[in-house]
Parts: structure tokens; sequence; C-alpha cells
């Protein structure tokens, strides 16, 4: 077994599958009373039932919303342990792409976060096995993205999130002011921020989804910002112009 700095465990080196590409996307369920939000309707913020939450069931959630995209295609669902409560496995309908989105129970927000940023550097690092084929997760993936609550604003983290293999992975930060409180964590990680963000804000799945359209586009950092400003400017009705000072690119 390899361990990092931090004495994380991955698990055994297996290389994944280079013509195959990946995203993870690592979601903290809404959760009203682990989390410091101001509350929601306490059904949906209920960060230990991903069926109803507001970041994960519910209609612009990121499993609802993702399985009615009719670009891709739910092939496998997983409930894995106490933390990580639901992982879902898409395959991209037209490109060679997997995504792999997993919800953290509300009240490991924090495990969330750090298993996010030990990717986005490259300290964690893991496989799965899919369509017999060995696909790249965590660290090995090309694009690292975490939605929910800033649990920055509630805690602080002591470990570095140096960069440990001079590869640079792009990332989507949808979480309030995500670039003031992550930029500070990620300065050595060397990562390439797509979509983070200045303000307070609904992290809802459409704004990542479009986000993503254009990043499988090959699209540069500005056109997918602005994808990702018009789906969040169209659903939540807040002009285009506060859309994009709202999410930004780069640093």
């Amino acid at each position: 077994m390899n361990c990092n700095a931090q004495g994380l465990q991955n698990k055994p080196a297996v290389k994944p599958d280079s013509s195959i590409k990946t995203i993870h996307i690592y979601v903290a369920l809404c959760d009203n009373k682990y989390q410091g939000i101001v509350p929601v309707p306490s059904k949906i913020g209920n960060g230990q039932d991903p069926n109803s939450n507001l970041y994960w069931g519910c209609s612009y959630g990121i499993r609802t919303y993702f399985k009615n995209s009719k670009e891709w295609k739910l092939i496998k669902t997983q409930k894995l342990d106490s933390i990580k409560l639901e992982r879902l496995i898409f395959k991209h309908t037209t490109k060679n792409y997997y995504l792999i989105a997993d919800a953290y129970n509300g009240k490991n927000i924090k495990e969330c976060t750090k298993d996010f940023l030990r990717s986005s550097c490259g300290q964690l690092k893991n496989t799965i096995n899919i369509d017999n084929k060995t696909i790249g997760i965590s660290g090995n993936a090309s694009l690292v993205a975490y939605i929910g609550h800033d649990g920055l604003m509630d805690f602080q983290l002591s470990e570095t999130f140096r960069n440990t293999d001079a590869k640079t992975r792009d990332i989507i930060i949808l979480a309030c002011i995500s670039k003031s409180y992550f930029s500070t964590h990620l300065k050595s990680a060397k990562v390439n921020p797509l979509v983070w963000t200045t303000g307070l804000m609904c992290p809802e799945a459409y704004t990542i989804h479009d986000a993503i359209v254009g990043y499988l586009n090959n699209e540069s950092n500005e056109q997918i910002r602005t994808r990702a400003a018009l789906a969040y400017s169209k659903y939540q009705k807040c002009g285009e112009k506060a859309a994009k000072n709202l999410l930004v690119t780069g640093w």
C-alpha cells in the first residue's frame, strides 16, 4: 500500500486505462444539523438521506439532474459506507468519458473537503473497475470537482496540499466564496481552476453540468465559465452579469 505525507492510504498502485478520461465530483450533502448553513426545509437538508437531499436526490441535485441528462447514462449505483453514502458512475453517450459522483454524509463534510483537496494535488489516487476496464478516479481523474457548503467557513485544515506528480488537474468548486476560501489550500497544488465563486451561491447540478459540456468540447476556461454562468443565470434568474461576477475562472 502507498501512503501520502498525511498517512492517507491509497489502494495498491494500479495503472488506469490511459485511453479513458474521468471526472470525479465530490458532493457534501446539504445538512441543517451539522453544517453552518442557513437552514433549508428539513427534508432536503437531511445530510444522512441522499434520496431527498438538495444536492443529490432533488430535481436539481447531482443524481437526478445527470440521470435526466441526454448526454450521460447511469451505469452503476453503489452504496459504499457510512461516510460515502452513495457512488454513481455515468458514461458519456458520445465521448470516452466516465463521471463518478460521490455523496458524502453531510456530517462528514470535512472528510469530503479533504478528499477533494487531496485528489486535486495528486495525494489521493484510486482506480475502479467498470465495463471490464480500470478507470482512474480521485487524483487519477482529469477534472476534480466539489459541490456543497463551503465547510472551510466553519473549520480549518492544517494539512498542506502540495502537488505530488507535476500534473495539472482541472478543478471546479461550487460552494460559497470558494475562490477566497480554497485558494490558500490550492496554491501549491498546481491546479487549473475552471470555475469557482466570489460570493454566496446555490451549488445545484445545472451549473457543473453545463460547464462539463464545454470541458468535453475542449473549450477555454473563459468559455467553460461562461457556460456555467449562463446556466446559473437561467435557473436562478439572477441575470447574466451577476452570474459572471459570481462564477469566475483562473487565479
